[in-house]
């Protein structure tokens, strides 16, 4: 039976809920220097890495041998292998033969035809790992490439290739489930977290400024749309961003913006956040770094308000509406 990988149980390099609850010391959370490092890259705003799990069609073989074609421009743009070697001209297929998915595959449709219909587990992973505009490329590659001989080598199979396409220098990995050693890989929260981490901190050792902490942390509750989202909109034809658009602006004409559920949780998130970061400050003053602890002050200071997604659509098209409005007067006068 296969057994779960599993990632080391820590807290995160940061956390600044737990720094906001009532169970700390009498004397204050005490910071570590590598803790005191992450806040001084948070609050000076160091770019932020990127590791997003792309979530559409891994568990079926003809998916994955498609997504590669896709990932090497259908043979155009070489493959890395975890052995080290470029394939150059090879169709997604031909890289996944020797993973022996196809046996995989056999397996798992004849365990679900035994059991019960359910969602068949994943025969890959397809990661990204992207740094902002302006980041050297070969450096995120080797970054990248450096993590992954830590992380999976003589574990789990993996291909991966950089895409210079687009303003942000990214990496395209797709990683076999399950191990040599038969271990299936789940990808959780922490998994993400600690996948981060390694991330930025292969990019600090390149001489790279990166940084990996939590959203919420840095006052940014707006979530990332999912990639098909993120893509189609960038061409104009999203329907969910074009359908949820036109919801808000009818809300908008009718008086009133529905609060969305999740909009509680945002707020209590929000409020042990800036707890959090109150006692970080004590705890730099008393450590005797002065200039950190102001600065962290100002930087929560400087947060916007917690807002869900449906009240950044109201707020961006009431932008829009002012700005059309004051164009026109322009164009009279």
């Amino acid at each position: 039976m296969a057994k779960t990988f599993r990632v080391p149980r820590e807290e995160p390099l940061l956390n600044i809920v737990s720094y906001g609850s009532s169970a700390l010391h009498e004397n204050g959370p005490r910071l570590t220097p590598g803790q005191v490092a992450q806040i001084r890259r948070t609050v000076e705003r160091v770019p932020e890495v990127m590791v997003k799990v792309l979530p559409r069609a891994s568990n079926d073989l003809k998916a994955a041998g498609k997504h590669l074609d896709y990932i090497s421009r259908h043979g155009t743009v070489p493959l890395e292998m975890d052995g080290g070697d470029d394939l150059e001209r090879r169709k997604g297929m031909a890289v996944l033969d020797e993973w022996d998915l196809d046996i995989d595959d056999l397996r798992r449709q004849a365990s679900l035809a035994a059991v019960s219909v359910r969602k068949p587990p994943k025969l890959v992973h397809k990661l990204m790992f992207s740094m902002p505009a302006g980041t050297h490329p070969d450096k995120v590659l080797l970054a990248v490439r450096n993590f992954a001989r830590e992380q999976f080598w003589g574990q789990h199979r993996y291909v991966f290739v950089l895409h210079t396409d687009e303003d942000h220098p990214h990496v395209h990995m797709v990683l076999k489930a399950v191990s040599e050693q038969g271990v299936r890989l789940n990808i959780r929260k922490a998994t993400l977290r600690h996948w981060r981490s390694e991330f930025a901190r292969n990019l600090r050792l390149l001489g790279v400024p990166a940084n990996a902490t939590e959203r919420a942390v840095r006052g940014q509750g707006h979530k990332a749309k999912k990639d098909r989202i993120y893509r189609a909109d960038l061409r104009g034809d999203s329907t969910y961003v074009r359908a949820q658009a036109e919801a808000v602006a009818s809300e908008l004409l009718q008086g009133e913006i529905h609060v969305d559920r999740g909009k509680r949780t945002l707020v209590e998130t929000r409020k042990q956040v800036m707890r959090g970061w109150v006692q970080v400050a004590t705890a730099l003053k008393q450590g005797g770094e002065l200039m950190l602890a102001d600065q962290v002050r100002s930087f929560a200071a400087g947060f916007s308000p917690p807002r869900t997604d449906r009240e950044w659509v109201a707020r961006e098209l009431i932008s829009n509406l002012r700005a059309a409005r004051t164009s026109n007067r322009d164009m009279v006068r």
